[in-house]
């Protein structure tokens, strides 16, 4: 869905009438996809705060719901999302409460605050909606990010990729990879937890001997398709973002099993308070509408109802992602130490 139908949709006057026939237990029975139209008009005043929000797509959205929502007023708090969870955590130390959601664009800030004993349980009908596996009682994730390893397939053949991302040290490969950026340090984390320190601090040493470093991950996407490394390490959606304006880019995902190279890490929002309207602003974002336009625009991947993941990308059902807690990726604090022992921060 391109960004101007989601404000037309988000817009349309036809939610009158909607949702008076809608029960929330009608909701609850079933994982589907609901319309906007389906959904209550949203009254009142809620404070959302808003990590970093994916080029303004975020923004867009929350547009686009108050738009439709006249007498909703949203004020909204942004900010880069770790800093959003310390602040949340200080004004709760401090006896203050601003927010009533934090939308987050990593789990780990989510953790973090939900740790803290801040977050309040949702609604089942809400987590009913979202994939088996996404499922947490006290938020609600919305999009998805797979980590991969974009490589140049003018420079490297199938049979030379890892399907382990501890052996990736062990190729003869070029490497590329963005160690001070957060979803790299959330991939570093799942390591520490499936492998163990020891291990991981031995696969930084390892990467920090061949790896050339870039300051984000588009970095080191351009940089695998322009051939100055074989092979790197980001987020999912960076490669695809390139492919949309350069089809013909060097430039293909590979997928590692079973290992944090795998990691899928969600956004997601929580609610810091059991007002009403702030849990009917949640299903919002869960909508067909809203899934299906940050899955076209963002290119992340659908977490709520049925909607389809961006091209580009295999579904969920055919990769092997870790199993890991989502929530334990806010324990980065060792995970810091770590790369600072490896010498790669």
């Amino acid at each position: 869905m391109h960004r101007r139908t989601l404000l037309q949709t988000l817009s349309l006057a036809s939610l009158a009438g909607a949702l008076p026939g809608l029960s929330i237990s009608a909701l609850a029975n079933s994982i589907k996809s609901y319309s906007v139209e389906e959904l209550p008009k949203l009254e009142g005043e809620l404070t959302l705060y808003l990590g970093r929000g994916e080029g303004g797509l975020y923004e867009d959205v929350l547009n686009a719901i108050k738009k439709r929502n006249p007498n909703f007023d949203l004020k909204i708090r942004r900010g880069p999302t770790a800093a959003l969870a310390n602040m949340l955590l200080a004004e709760a130390k401090a006896g203050v409460s601003r927010a009533d959601l934090f939308w987050a664009v990593d789990s780990g800030a989510i953790g973090q605050v939900a740790q803290a004993g801040l977050a309040k349980s949702l609604p089942t009908d809400i987590t009913a909606q979202l994939k088996p596996e996404f499922r947490f009682h006290n938020w609600a994730p919305i999009t998805g990010r797979i980590r991969t390893l974009p490589y140049n397939p003018t420079k490297v053949g199938s049979k030379q990729l890892p399907t382990s991302i501890m052996d990736l040290p062990n190729t003869d490969l070029s490497i590329a990879w963005a160690p001070s950026y957060a979803s790299f340090q959330s991939f570093v984390t799942a390591m520490r937890l499936l492998e163990g320190e020891a291990a991981t601090i031995q696969w930084l040493k390892a990467m920090k001997q061949k790896a050339k470093k870039y300051a984000g991950e588009l970095g080191v996407v351009m940089a695998v398709e322009r051939g100055e490394a074989d092979i790197g390490l980001a987020n999912h959606y960076y490669t695809l973002r390139l492919k949309s304006g350069k089809p013909d880019a060097n430039l293909t995902l590979a997928f590692t099993n079973n290992d944090a190279g795998c990691l899928i890490n969600a956004s997601g929002i929580i609610s810091l308070t059991e007002n009403k309207t702030a849990i009917d602003f949640i299903r919002y974002l869960l909508t067909t509408e809203v899934q299906s336009y940050l899955s076209s625009e963002a290119y992340e991947i659908p977490l709520a109802g049925n909607n389809a993941p961006p091209q580009g990308i295999p579904t969920l059902d055919t990769i092997s992602p870790p199993n890991v807690d989502l929530t334990k990726l806010a324990d980065v604090r060792p995970t810091l130490t770590l790369m600072r022992k490896a010498g790669v921060l």
